[in-house]
């Protein structure tokens, strides 16, 4: 097939394109690089949050058990409170020993209880300290996913921005002779490729053949207006300008 070497790269282009467009079918355009990031980001995001929300719940848990001891203390308090004024007054002796008994009671609970709220405050200040340490994660994590959206967008905007292949497609078409055209049609019909670049001046760019030594010097000597065929696949094969 010969073309004039100007419009060589137009018919590499064309079939390029076409071949494109029949591998991408109906499917959905693959994902920018960005968008990746911005998922893995977001999933980092949703642990990190996932964390954060556990330890704020110790904390909670914790608080609510401190509120517990410390009501319980003052109950107990008031019991003993109450206890020692019913003795001040009380003269059965097996009534004074059960409110002795029941006062001691009383003092021997508070003393644990009092055990227990120091247990507390220290577990809750180390719990305060996670929760401190998943909040600056989280910040930090905030600020990374903003950027990756805002990546993300940037890609997505470019991406919608591109020419749509199908206009560059009959521009092409349009500058193209038509025996030229038919005879590229029936090569791609044949093979699915048509056209293909010669590569590194020895692969074939349809089939990825590494042709032989003759087949590649009969390939660079052809005619500058000719397209040589690939002996293994038969594409029509543009060498790249000299």
């Amino acid at each position: 097939m010969k073309l004039d070497v100007s419009l060589q790269p137009q018919l590499l282009e064309l079939a390029n394109l076409e071949r494109a467009a029949d591998h991408s079918g109906s499917v959905e355009p693959a994902p920018t690089p960005e968008q990746d990031e911005l998922d893995k980001a977001q999933a980092r995001h949703s642990r990190l949050q996932s964390a954060a929300a556990s330890a704020q719940m110790a904390v909670d848990d914790m608080e609510r058990e401190i509120l517990r001891i410390q009501a319980d203390e003052r109950k107990l308090r008031r019991r003993e409170r109450d206890d020692k004024r019913q003795l001040s007054a009380e003269t059965d002796p097996e009534r004074r020993r059960d409110l002795e008994h029941d006062r001691y009671a009383a003092k021997s609970r508070i003393a644990d209880l009092l055990s227990e709220l120091k247990e507390a405050h220290n577990e809750i200040h180390a719990l305060r300290n996670n929760v401190d340490v998943h909040g600056a994660k989280l910040d930090e994590s905030e600020r990374k996913l903003d950027a990756a959206r805002r990546a993300a967008d940037a890609a997505a905007e470019a991406e919608s921005n591109k020419p749509d292949p199908a206009v560059r497609i009959s521009e092409l078409r349009a500058a193209l002779p038509d025996d030229v055209l038919a005879e590229y049609e029936t090569q791609r019909t044949e093979n699915g490729v048509g056209v293909a670049e010669f590569k590194a001046a020895k692969t074939c760019g349809g089939c990825f053949i590494v042709l032989p030594p003759a087949d590649r010097s009969a390939v660079r000597n052809a005619a500058a207006n000719e397209l040589p065929q690939c002996p293994d696949c038969g594409s029509y094969l543009v060498r790249p300008a000299s």
